[in-house]
C-alpha cells in the first residue's frame, strides 16, 4: 500500500506565533573607528538593502515554540512609542539599531556612534577614562577624525582641553550638540522615511493575523 502524503502546514499560515529576528541579525551598525568616511558609496542595491533589512526585523514564525510575552518581540506598539521623542527611540536597543540604520541610509551614522560612545565613556571605570576618552576623541572629534562629527570650533578645542584631565563629563557638551543635531534634523526624517514606516506597517498587519 502507498503511505498517504503528509502534508506540512505552512508557518507563515500559524497565527499568533512569531518571535524577533536573531539579535546578531540586528547589529547593523557596527563599524570600524577608522573606517574612512571619504571612500563611503552609495550602494546601487540600496533599496533591497533596506526591504533585507525591514524582513530581518520583523517577526519570524517558528513552529513548535510557545507564543510567547518574550522581551525579544518587537511589537507595533513598542515602534509607535518611538515617535513620541528621540529619547524614546534611544532608549529601545531595537530603535538604536533601526535609526543607525536610517543614519547610514544618511551618510550620517557617526552621530548615533558618538552619542552611544559617550553613553559607554560614561559608564567606564575612573583608571580607564584616559584611554577610552583618548579613542572617543580621535575616532570623532579631532579635525581629522574618519568619522568627524559636527560640532562648532569653540567646542572640539574645549573637548581637546578636557581629555588632558578626562572625568566622565568630558564629552557632555559635545554630546548634547549632536543628540540636539539627530533630534531636530534626522529624527523627523527618519519618521517619515520608508525604513521606519514600513516596519511599522508590517508588524501591524502581522498583529491582526
Amino acid at each position: 500500500m502507498r503511505a498517504a502524503a503528509i502534508s506540512t502546514p505552512r508557518l507563515d499560515k500559524m497565527p499568533g506565533m512569531f518571535f524577533s529576528a536573531n539579535p546578531k541579525d540586528l547589529k547593523e551598525t557596527g563599524h570600524s573607528l577608522l573606517d574612512d568616511k571619504t571612500q563611503k558609496r552609495r550602494p546601487k542595491t540600496f533599496g533591497m538593502d533596506v526591504k533585507a533589512y525591514l524582513r530581518s526585523m520583523i517577526p519570524h514564525l517558528e513552529s513548535g515554540m510557545k507564543s510567547s510575552k518574550s522581551k525579544d518581540i518587537l511589537s507595533a506598539d513598542e515602534v509607535m512609542q518611538w515617535s513620541q521623542s528621540l529619547e524614546k527611540l534611544l532608549a529601545n536597543q531595537t530603535g538604536q539599531n533601526v535609526f543607525g540604520n536610517f543614519l547610514k541610509s544618511e551618510f550620517s551614522e557617526e552621530n548615533i556612534e558618538f552619542w552611544l560612545a559617550c553613553e559607554d565613556y560614561k559608564k567606564t571605570e575612573s583608571d580607564l577614562l584616559h584611554c577610552k576618552a583618548e579613542k572617543i576623541y580621535k575616532a570623532f572629534v579631532h579635525s581629522d577624525a574618519a568619522k568627524q562629527i559636527n560640532i562648532d570650533f569653540r567646542t572640539r578645542e574645549s573637548t581637546a582641553k578636557k581629555i588632558k584631565a578626562p572625568t566622565h563629563t568630558s564629552f557632555d557638551e559635545a554630546q548634547k550638540i549632536i543628540y540636539t543635531l539627530m533630534e531636530k534634523d534626522s529624527y523627523p526624517r527618519f519618521l517619515k522615511s520608508n525604513i521606519y514606516l514600513n516596519l511599522l506597517n508590517d508588524l501591524q498587519a502581522n498583529s491582526l493575523k
